[in-house]
């Protein structure tokens, strides 16, 4: 018997996913806040106490290397808007995410929009896959959310791959 397609999006996720846990679990805060070249992208602790991330609404050149605190933050902004698209609340303003502000804070945030996002998988059918996705391709009646929900598991990897690579430079380097 074949597995329906929510069935292997949700097994690419769990695989995804794994590999995270790898390095969640071995994550401090020298090693999320270390700068990896000397044009970098990282998170910086505003007035308010909270951590904001550089930003530039069109990409520099040279394209900044980001710390591990950004791409967490960064995996933050994108997962939680494609959450609140998929659950029908207001998606938030990127300026609205901000970096936890320490390892252990990091990755109990991480494993949340991991929760929700399996709770999302768990309560959709094949059928649920066909509907029009509103997001990341908002008024494009080709893209579905099936589609969202592989372009997730595919930019998740993304990030995990950069968080891998950073963490091995960085080792390299000691």
């Amino acid at each position: 018997m074949s597995a329906s397609r929510v069935a292997l999006l949700r097994w690419q996720f769990d695989l995804t996913w794994a590999l995270f846990e790898y390095h969640l679990d071995r994550l401090d805060d020298d090693e999320t806040l270390w700068r990896p070249a000397r044009v970098c992208w990282t998170v910086h602790r505003s007035g308010d106490g909270t951590w904001r991330p550089d930003w530039a609404d069109s990409e520099p050149d040279p394209i900044p290397v980001p710390t591990i605190a950004w791409v967490t933050w960064h995996v933050d902004w994108w997962w939680s808007v494609t959450l609140d698209h998929l659950r029908g609340r207001t998606p938030r303003d990127r300026t609205d995410v901000v970096w936890p502000g320490d390892a252990t804070s990091t990755v109990a945030r991480m494993r949340a929009l991991r929760d929700e996002w399996t709770d999302v998988l768990d309560g959709l059918s094949d059928d649920d896959l066909a509907a029009e996705a509103t997001f990341p391709w908002q008024g494009d009646p080709e893209t579905t959310v099936g589609h969202t929900l592989a372009w997730v598991n595919t930019e998740l990897a993304k990030n995990v791959a950069e968080v891998g690579q950073l963490r091995l430079v960085r080792a390299a380097g000691r």
